[in-house]
């Protein structure tokens, strides 16, 4: 159905004369009784019937009306649901604990008018696959994996490099300590089920154990946070890494200790990324609110595998 015939019976509907619903859509008053005609052709029935004073509804324009006037909300809303700066800015945070999702909170906060969509997606090829189809807007991502550079329409800038920490349960031999450094960890089982080969994250700490000599381990099914912070609180010869903003809640008697880890630091690189084209004028907004927060750490104490991009 045409929306134009619609919008033009809806018209004529309300001024009860085709000479004014010409007026107000700007057509000449033949075009109005055109689409008219053309309308009650592909509905089959009469609309309006001509009077001294004008155009009456019949019975079946009457029935009509109400109905028409929803497919016209109607299609307002789907015009207005992909129109730049109408709909809601769609950004992917990868979990709901980790540090991307408190930037984003950070953001909200700021920018409390501007609607937002928080997804979460799981590795950086569904992200900039969801980037580039328009799924998403932007997408917090440690880029990028090895061997695999980002598409040439997709823009990143680094906004976080967050520190990490080791996390002990109370009889380990570790859990004493104010900080410990990389030097001091080889020997120790970390473990850490939730990496999976493939992922932008597993190549983060594959490259960590590789230069430190550290031992990391993903046997096991992932139960999740939960059950590995029972694991670790239970268990003295266990050890995982968090990172300095992950959001960890544990029972009281777990006696969890976070220990940040030293020379150097190593920082999990959170970057975000766009589409090159995208106009949405809330994304520019997020981020210059970024590069208004971000961090400088000192590099020379700190340490990211060289295969990160950094611009």
């Amino acid at each position: 159905m045409d929306l134009d015939t619609v919008r033009t019976f809806v018209a004529a509907a309300d001024a009860r004369q085709f000479q004014e619903a010409a007026a107000e859509l700007a057509v000449t008053q033949q075009a109005v009784s055109k689409r008219i005609a053309a309308l009650e052709r592909h509905l089959g029935v009469r609309l309006f019937t001509r009077t001294p004073r004008g155009a009456e509804l019949t019975i079946d324009g009457q029935a009509f009306l109400p109905h028409a006037r929803e497919l016209l909300r109607v299609a307002e809303r789907a015009v207005a649901s992909v129109q730049t700066g109408r709909r809601p800015l769609r950004v992917d945070v990868i979990a709901s604990r980790v540090a991307p999702s408190g930037l984003m909170r950070g953001f909200h906060r700021a920018y409390p008018e501007i609607e937002l969509d928080v997804v979460m997606l799981f590795d950086v090829e569904t992200a900039v696959a969801a980037i580039r189809s328009g799924a998403i807007d932007a997408s917090f991502r440690a880029v990028a994996a090895p061997g695999r550079p980002l598409p040439d329409d997709i823009e990143s800038v680094r906004v976080l490099d967050e520190p990490h920490q080791l996390l002990t349960g109370p009889a380990h031999a570790l859990a004493g300590a104010r900080s410990v450094t990389l030097a001091e960890l080889p020997g120790h089982r970390i473990w850490m089920p939730g990496l999976v080969p493939g992922t932008e994250w597993t190549a983060y700490y594959d490259d960590l154990a590789a230069e430190f000599g550290l031992t990391i381990e993903a046997t096991g099914p992932n139960f999740g946070s939960d059950a590995l912070l029972d694991t670790v609180a239970d268990t003295p010869a266990l050890a995982t890494f968090t990172t300095e903003q992950t959001r960890l809640v544990w029972p009281v008697g777990h006696g969890l200790r976070r220990i940040p880890v030293t020379d150097p630091t190593p920082v999990y690189p959170h970057s975000l990324l766009w589409h090159r084209d995208n106009p949405h004028p809330a994304l520019a907004t997020l981020r210059a609110h970024l590069a208004a927060i971000t961090r400088d750490e000192d590099a020379t104490r700190t340490w990211v595998p060289n295969w990160v991009i950094t611009r």
